[in-house]
């Protein structure tokens, strides 16, 4: 599985004038962030989910192909639902598929899995836990997205501070000591890039659709 190549931005919730481009499906370049943005996310549940690794494979680019089908046919509206909504289903939908194929007896089981209409109608635990591990994944993603903007933002040893005590629970005496400052600075740090942190999630959250 390639790696995304803007590693720092990945997983920033799609914008709207993304979609809007993607509407071309010549426009290589707009393809190309869309995969680098959302393939781990998506590789990532459908692991999560119970998939291998090469199942998993597969969901990423069934669903991509799916989307680069479907796209035309998504108008972005608040008031019917959001585009995370929108893939989180198509998603869905093909790691069921997947978890299906599995079972002994699915070939004689025909039902809604094949039929993307009916992915809402779906019951059972399955379904549900896909899209848990879906909301964290999507939750972890957004604050790894918000660290790297930030890191980018503050004092290169002030992010090795933040990073060592909070990200690597690192003692806060042991930061200082290494690092040569004082506890005081230690926590002030801490409070100070964290609280941009927070500022940026919430940015990130109301920029996506």
């Amino acid at each position: 599985m390639p790696r995304a190549e803007h590693e720092p931005d990945a997983f920033i919730p799609t914008r709207r004038t993304l979609l809007s481009r993607l509407r071309d499906l010549n426009d290589d370049t707009s393809w190309r962030d869309f995969f680098d943005t959302y393939w781990k996310l998506i590789y990532c549940t459908a692991l999560k989910s119970g998939l291998s690794e090469a199942d998993a494979e597969d969901v990423v680019q069934e669903t991509i192909l799916t989307i680069s089908r479907k796209i035309q046919q998504f108008n972005y509206d608040p008031a019917l639902g959001s585009f995370k909504g929108w893939l989180l289903h198509t998603t869905r939908w093909r790691i069921l598929d997947h978890l299906r194929k599995r079972k002994p007896d699915a070939a004689a089981q025909p039902g809604p899995l094949h039929d993307p209409e009916a992915i809402e109608q779906i019951p059972g635990p399955e379904s549900a836990h896909i899209e848990a591990v879906w909301d964290a994944e999507w939750q972890r993603n957004l604050m790894d997205a918000a660290v790297q903007r930030v890191k980018r933002q503050v004092n290169p040893k002030h992010y090795q501070v933040f990073e060592l005590y909070v990200l690597k629970a690192w003692p806060a005496g042991k930061v200082a000591k290494t690092l040569g400052v004082n506890l005081a600075q230690v926590h002030l740090i801490k409070h100070r890039v964290g609280n941009l942190i927070k500022k940026e999630v919430k940015r990130l959250q109301a920029s996506g659709v």
